[in-house]
């Protein structure tokens, strides 16, 4: 049975003795006094009723039996650590790092305040960002390869085992390419009927979207089905392919600022309007992690800075 006072903290400091072979440098590795390093390493030679060190004055010169006690030291130290890290992170808590995930047209305007936001509330934070569609963002949600997720919720109030923040909803624009004969039937103060662009040819993301499931509902309202050039798998892509006249789409508000030069917007008429909520969606048991609360309290202000 291990003597109750042969402690982790004592081989760390034999670790750091070891390493710097100098009891002062230890001490200032360790944040500590050179009498505390020193007592303990006398203390593990008490302990293990064995010389680990010899004397030479005050300088201690490591025997082959300190040399051994270090070499497993240094193994149960890292797999402690292991453990304290896979015990947080069972128990749902991060160690200064937050995988994001965001719809990519919230990365025009929303995410980048968050960040910059984030930045200031906790400096040594660590933000690892990567966008997705809706639905392959959820699913890395659940297996735990991402912390947290900005998307829309498409009319859901509960998610199993998740927590959701809402915070802001955004309407959706019919977009033409400027110079198109479609953008000069978008009336500019008033709503569009979905049902006079039936012969346009229109530019869509692909499968899996939030965008895409609101677009389709509308052109089912609107009792046609788009003839659709081509599917992409962001809407910068697709907002580039409306700007070069391939043709039209319907995208949320947020993006239109972004490409207003060259590309003319309207909104949705009420019967085709599908609006998105936009919402930070993260795990249950991560609700009282603190990466997770400054996230939580960062994508609210930004949220409320947005809607104003």
């Amino acid at each position: 049975m291990l003597h109750p006072e042969l402690t982790l903290r004592k081989l760390e400091i034999l670790l750091a003795f070891m390493e710097t072979q100098h009891i002062g440098r230890a001490a200032e590795k360790l944040n500590m006094s050179s009498v505390s390093v020193h007592r303990a390493l006398h203390s593990l030679e008490e302990l293990l009723r064995c010389p680990l060190f010899a004397h030479h004055g005050r300088n201690l010169e490591p025997l082959p039996a300190a040399k051994t006690l270090a070499r497993y030291a240094e193994d149960l130290v890292t797999i402690m650590n292991r453990a304290v890290e896979a015990t947080r992170e069972t128990a749902g808590f991060s160690n200064g790092r937050i995988r994001l995930g965001s719809l990519y047209s919230l990365t025009t305007q929303f995410v980048p305040q968050l960040i910059l936001g984030l930045k200031q509330r906790r400096p040594k934070l660590q933000l690892d960002l990567s966008m997705d569609s809706n639905q392959r963002m959820m699913a890395k949600l659940q297996d735990r390869q991402l912390d947290a997720v900005l998307l829309s919720l498409n009319g859901q109030q509960a998610i199993s085992g998740m927590e959701t923040l809402p915070l802001f909803e955004d309407p959706l624009y019919l977009a033409a390419p400027a110079a198109s004969q479609a953008a000069k039937r978008i009336p500019p103060a008033s709503a569009i009927d979905l049902k006079a662009f039936h012969k346009e040819r229109f530019v869509l993301l692909n499968e899996g979207f939030a965008t895409t499931e609101g677009a389709m509902a509308a052109f089912t309202v609107a009792g046609f089905k788009p003839d659709v050039v081509t599917r992409v798998d962001d809407i910068f892509s697709l907002m580039n392919l409306v700007q070069a006249g391939v043709g039209c789409s319907i995208v949320p508000k947020r993006i239109c600022q972004a490409y207003s030069q060259d590309v003319t917007f309207g909104e949705l008429d009420a019967p085709y309007q599908n609006h998105q909520q936009i919402a930070l969606v993260f795990p249950h048991n991560r609700e009282r992690d603190p990466d997770i609360l400054s996230l939580i309290a960062e994508a609210r202000m930004v949220a409320k800075a947005y809607n104003a």
